[in-house]
């Protein structure tokens, strides 16, 4: 009988060793595989079994989770989506994230390690922390101004502050909601088929992920690189520019939409955007020197994030002499998104120096503890202090003077330059319409606001797309809105 119980004894144990060995097997070495299964629904579960934290804008939350009461429990909302859509992005169910959404996922969902408090004991009972918040730089007021600004018209906005970088309104239209595409259903589906289908492109955010010609926007470029480069010395002499222009080793003549642009001065042919000026200057500073300066104000960087990818703008600097004369007055290969545009006009703002720009200024616990803060951006200097002071002479003057009077704020200093981009085959698209300008208000030590405006639209009769005429009332909305604002103190 003692042989009996003995054995049964030792069959016990190594049914024991056999389940813990398959256990650890599975756990261990077979886990990862298991749980990223298709088929496996927990972490799904898992994920929506909590509220996600929030965006916030101007101490107000944009988004929140609604309790749906089904096995994914918790179901995005949004507060005003298509105004913040082009920031927040979408945290669906069935098409996972974007934008803030997906760059601050492990924030927002929790499962972040600086969420933790006490992370043994989270790591000891297996508990996550309640997500997180995303606060962002935007400037709410300046956010709605730009979007009700663009209205029914296919465009996008950009503002940052030329000091910081600070992301102050990023807006792309025609928007969506990102609430249609929170759940799992067929509605979802349904939302998820027609956004995608819309030859609109509601979900494409043309602030950072589109690129344009820049068209004479980017003269401000050009202006940069001839005054560095010596190639211009003085703002009211003549250019010895022809009119019309014979691009280098070309037939082809450039023609200009301004009167007098013969000869004329760099602040004459800046006031009234003279392309034939222009594309003779940047034939003269050379291809290097072009490109060089266009990579000082941010073109061709492929890893800029604030924090998702933006698109790189690029400056192709050609040898043929022609067709760098046609980039440089921000034709031919030459594309740029608003957010760089922005840019360009805050370095000038700046003093010549440009910031990284950024969207997050802190991330949160749910209860307000600061996990981390955005502290001071990168900063380079693109040109001279002296050029830089020189291009905001010649901006202003674009407003008080020139193309760009619809920029005009009584009592505050407003520089801006006006684009008309041509585009499609044979320039037959309905071109563009640019403006990038800063604003400094009478109390203000600095420039406060940089920004970028295009227009895309398709339905306006050619004749009445310009830069000073539909761009740049929008881009007056959005500095009034950042100029009514009390300055912040800091990041």
């Amino acid at each position: 009988m003692t042989r009996h119980i003995r054995h049964a004894a030792v069959f016990c144990l190594v049914l024991l060793a056999a389940l813990l060995v398959n256990t650890a097997w599975l756990q261990v070495f077979q886990g990862r595989s298991y749980g990223g299964n298709p088929a496996n629904r927990r972490p799904a579960i898992a994920r929506y079994q909590k509220p996600r934290g929030d965006i916030l804008v101007g101490g107000r939350k944009v988004t929140g989770s609604r309790d749906t009461g089904e096995q994914l429990r918790y179901e995005r909302t949004y507060a005003d989506g298509p105004l913040y859509a082009p920031v927040t992005g979408f945290a669906s169910q069935l098409y996972g994230t974007t934008y803030l959404e997906r760059s601050e996922d492990r924030v927002l969902a929790g499962t972040d390690p600086m969420l933790a408090g006490f992370r043994l004991w989270n790591d000891f009972t297996r508990g996550q922390p309640a997500g997180g918040d995303v606060v962002t730089t935007l400037n709410a007021a300046a956010q709605r101004a730009a979007f009700d600004g663009l209205g029914a018209r296919k465009g996008a906005v950009a503002a940052v502050e030329p000091a910081t970088g600070r992301i102050l309104a990023l807006v792309s239209t025609p928007s969506y909601d990102p609430a249609e595409l929170s759940g799992n259903g067929p509605a979802a589906e349904a939302a998820w088929a027609r956004l995608n289908d819309d030859p609109e492109q509601p979900m494409l955010n043309r602030a950072v992920r589109q690129t344009y010609p820049p068209g004479s926007t980017f003269k401000v470029v050009t202006a940069a690189a001839a005054l560095d480069s010596g190639v211009v010395t003085d703002l009211d002499a003549p250019t010895d520019s022809p009119d019309p222009y014979r691009l280098p080793g070309s037939t082809t003549r450039l023609v200009n939409e301004a009167d007098d642009c013969e000869d004329a001065s760099l602040r004459f042919a800046f006031a009234w955007s003279c392309n034939t000026v222009f594309a003779k200057l940047g034939v003269d500073v050379g291809a290097q020197a072009m490109r060089e300066a266009a990579r000082g104000f941010g073109f061709d960087d492929p890893d800029l994030k604030v924090p998702f990818a933006v698109a790189p703008s690029t400056f192709d600097a050609p040898a043929d002499r022609a067709q760098l004369a046609l980039s440089s007055i921000g034709q031919y290969n030459t594309r740029a998104t608003p957010l760089q545009m922005a840019m360009v006009a805050a370095a000038v703002a700046n003093g010549g120096q440009v910031r990284v720009p950024y969207l997050v200024e802190r991330t949160t616990r749910s209860g307000g503890a600061t996990v981390s803060a955005a502290g001071s951006r990168p900063v380079r200097q693109v040109m001279r202090a002296t050029t830089a002071e020189r291009l905001r002479e010649l901006m202003c003057d674009v407003v008080s003077d020139g193309t760009g009077r619809n920029a005009a704020i009584p009592g505050a200093v407003v520089g801006g330059k006006t684009g008309t981009a041509q585009h499609g085959v044979g320039n037959a698209g309905t071109p563009y319409a640019w403006f990038v300008s800063w604003a400094q208000g009478t109390e203000d030590l600095d420039p406060r606001v940089a920004v970028a405006v295009v227009v895309e639209d398709a339905s306006a009769r050619r004749g009445d797309i310009s830069g000073g005429g539909t761009a740049a009332p929008i881009a007056k909305a959005v500095m009034e809105a950042v100029l009514r604002t009390p300055a912040a103190s800091g990041p």
